[in-house]
């Protein structure tokens, strides 16, 4: 059984106290996750940008408001930011590497009732900007979101405020 304590932003009781509380190997496995990710091959800036669509594509309010706050955070400007949502309608705010890790990331995270969520064509475009290391950090930074995706939805954490302090 857990203790519920009130969140004052959003007057919901927390559902679950930090998890690192408990099983102390998933902040060992953030930190290596962000590590991985963070081998320069993949811009931040790209990576903050997947992770804000796949905050969106999941309904997760957490997830949306701390990777816009990461994006407004390195200067990013408030169009690019919400011209994210749309991408696919606004080509002149993002790369065509970009747009690439974008249809990536929708591809994994939507539903396709017509089959493949990934299919050939779409790794060909991705490789076309990224090489063999950066697909695969890619391919890490999409599945570091879906490692901490559940973990934001069942435990509605605040952003900006530390486990502890929850």
């Amino acid at each position: 059984m857990t203790t519920s304590t009130t969140n004052a932003q959003s007057k919901l009781p927390f559902r679950l106290p930090d998890i690192g509380d408990f099983i102390p190997e998933v902040t060992e496995i953030g930190t290596a996750l962000f590590k991985a990710t963070g081998n320069r091959s993949i811009p931040r800036t790209t990576i903050s940008l997947v992770h804000l669509r796949a905050g969106q594509i999941a309904y997760s309010t957490y997830q949306t408001i701390r990777h816009t706050d990461a994006l407004r955070k390195a200067g990013e400007t408030e169009e690019r930011i919400t011209a994210v949502a749309t991408w696919r309608d606004a080509p002149s705010y993002f790369t065509d590497a970009e747009r690439a890790a974008l249809a990536l990331v929708e591809a994994v995270f939507t539903p396709n009732p017509d089959g493949e969520r990934v299919p050939e064509d779409l790794i060909a475009q991705v490789s076309e900007h990224y090489d063999d290391k950066a697909l695969a950090t890619l391919t890490m930074v999409i599945a570091q979101f879906g490692f901490f995706l559940p973990i934001a939805l069942i435990t509605k954490p605040l952003v900006g405020v530390s486990p502890a302090e929850q």
